[in-house]
Parts: structure tokens; sequence; C-alpha cells
């Protein structure tokens, strides 16, 4: 048995190509009786000042236990909210990885998919700038590609139609509202959309409530997507049962890691639901989580939102390698990657 002996938190930041705000990921660092250690890694709005308390109470609940029982782990109170619990369940499942000497993906049942398909994020861009950068990710091989709204629905019209006519038919959009609107916006918004063959509107309401969305969906014949909504298993079963979306996104932060995930795909993959994975910028560890997640397992049958080309840098002794928009998860054993900590001095959060 392999126990749990230290933890340790970092704050980093990496600056981002054609952005004001770097990126800040909050990294954990589980080290163990055998002298093994695993990385994880959350979106987390913890100040550097908060990481000392904070580790402070939870070592006390995480020492001595061993890094399998990770149900156990996520049952406990001390690991919320849902990024924390993430990032440290993350953490284990690279050190049951390195201890078995496999890549996560041939635990989680093998390397179902050799290549990852990703969907870009056009971040950075603003007004003119956004065409010419879907067109430039479109020539590198991302034909899947995802625009954010900018809270107004005539802007956005204008923003979809400028990057449409620079990418041209090579490119799936995805729509990203943001939670921006209201019920009647977002239906006279599906109304502009529907002549565009949107790949899927995500998150198209303000409110969360599953039925609202069910209602809208209804409404148009715009494919809708949820992402905000999915907090876990329970949340994916009550989108299958009111028929909210034909589109899911499951992000590893917002249901709590790696075994709700699944859990949460398996469900999506039942009900015919397309599943992919999404979530903020990840500075290297959280990424090649997704990666070995999205190769192990079919019911992620879309491109997957982690082509972080944005980030002038990231924490890995080695970064991901991208070809055509394309990726292959590590197969080193865990996550697949070694965290340089040379790295992760240097963007430390003082």
């Amino acid at each position: 048995m392999m126990t749990i002996r230290d933890l340790e938190f970092y704050l980093v930041e990496i600056p981002c190509y054609g952005r004001e705000a770097p990126v800040r990921s909050m990294l954990v660092r589980l080290a163990t009786d055998a002298g093994l250690e695993g990385w994880g890694e959350a979106q987390s709005g913890w100040r550097a000042s908060e990481l000392a308390p904070r580790r402070d109470a939870l070592l006390p609940v995480l020492a001595g236990r061993s890094v399998f029982d990770v149900e156990e782990l996520l049952e406990q109170d001390a690991l919320q909210p849902h990024p924390v619990r993430s990032a440290v369940e993350m953490a284990c499942w690279d050190l049951v990885g390195r201890l078995a000497g496999q890549p996560l993906c041939h635990l989680f049942g093998g390397a179902y998919r050799q290549r990852i398909p990703l969907a870009v994020r056009l971040a950075g861009a603003q007004g003119s700038q956004i065409a010419p950068l879907a067109r430039e990710l479109a020539d590198q091989g991302f034909h899947s590609q995802i625009i954010a709204s900018c809270g107004q629905p005539d802007r956005d019209l204008q923003m979809l139609a400028a990057v449409r006519e620079a990418a041209g038919e090579r490119v799936e959009f995805r729509f990203d509202a943001g939670a921006n609107y209201d019920l009647e916006t977002a239906r006279e918004l599906c109304a502009e959309l529907e002549p565009d063959a949107l790949q899927f509107l995500l998150d198209p309401l303000e409110s969360h409530e599953l039925d609202q969305i069910a209602s809208l969906r209804r409404q148009t014949n715009v494919p809708l997507g949820v992402w905000r909504a999915i907090r876990g298993p329970a949340d994916m079963l009550a989108l299958v049962r009111c028929g909210a979306a034909p589109f899911v996104v499951v992000d590893l932060g917002l249901v709590g890691g790696i075994a709700p995930a699944r859990r949460t795909a398996a469900i999506a993959q039942a009900a015919g639901v397309s599943a992919s994975l999404g979530g903020g910028p990840s500075v290297g560890i959280a990424a090649a989580a997704m990666l070995q997640l999205a190769a192990s397992t079919p019911a992620f049958t879309g491109c997957n939102e982690c082509a972080d080309h944005q980030l002038e840098d990231d924490v890995l002794v080695r970064p991901l390698e991208i070809v055509d928009g394309m990726i292959t998860a590590p197969r080193a054993p865990g996550l697949g990657v070694e965290v340089d900590r040379a790295k992760v001095e240097r963007y430390q959060v003082a």
C-alpha cells in the first residue's frame, strides 16, 4: 500500500499570447511514503496567502491514506470546493499510474483512441483580429473552433459571420454564449443563428436550470450544448431526463475529478448524448489528465477543448505536441508527463 505523506499547493501564472491577463492555475503535489510524487491541477480562486493555511488544514485529512482509495477520498468534506477535489484526485491517479508503470489510459480501459481531436477557443482576439486568427488556426489543422460571446447579440452575429467568411467550410464552429442571455433574447439569437449550421450553441441561458434549457431546445432548430450546469453524474442524468441538449461538455474541475467525469460520460453515452471534455486553460498537468481520459473513454466522441496554444509556456519538462489539430495521449506512467520544478518556481505567485 502506498500512503500520502505530504501535500503542497502552488499558485502559478503563465503569460499568454494576445491577452492581457496571464493564465493562473493551482497545482497540487502529493508525496508518498515510498518517495514518489504525483501532480494535479485545477482553476481556483485561492490567493497565494491562503495556500499555507489550507495545506495545514487538509494534510491531516490526507496523511496516511492510500492513494488507491480514490472513491473514499472523493467523499471527504475537507476536499472542497470541486476544483480542489479534482486536483487532489488527479494527483492520486498520477501516483497510481506511476506505481503500476502504466499511463492512466491503460488503467481506464486502454488506448481506445490513438489521437485526440482538439477544439480550440478563439481567445485573446477581438473585432477585426478574430477572423484572421480563425483562418490561421484552420491552416494549423484546428477544424473545430469555439467562439465566445461578448454578451451583445448583434456583435455576436457579426463576429460569427466574420469568422465563417475567413475560415470557410473547413471549420466547424461552436458558439459559447457564456450563460449571458435570458430566454427571450436567446430565442431571438437562435432564430438568427439557424442558417449558420453551428455544431452547437453552448450555455445560451443565464439560468442553469436544465428545464429552461429544454424549453429553449423545443423552440429552436439550433443544436444546444450544456457545460456550466453539469456538476456531476446527477446533473447529467437530469439533462437526459428533461431532454435539455444533445451535446454536453464535461469539465474535470466542475464535476470534481476524473472518476466523476467517467461516470458522467457513461450516462451521456447510454443516452446518446455527444460528450466532449473542456474547461479552463491548463499549464500542462490538467491537459495531460484530459488526454488520458479522452484516449480511454469511448463516450468522448467530440473534439476536446484542451489546446492551450495561447500560452507562452507550461510547467512540463516536455510540452505536449499538437499536430494537425490533434494530439496523442502521453504514454509515460501516470498522467504521462513530468513537471519541471524550476518552471513551477519561476512562475509561482508570491
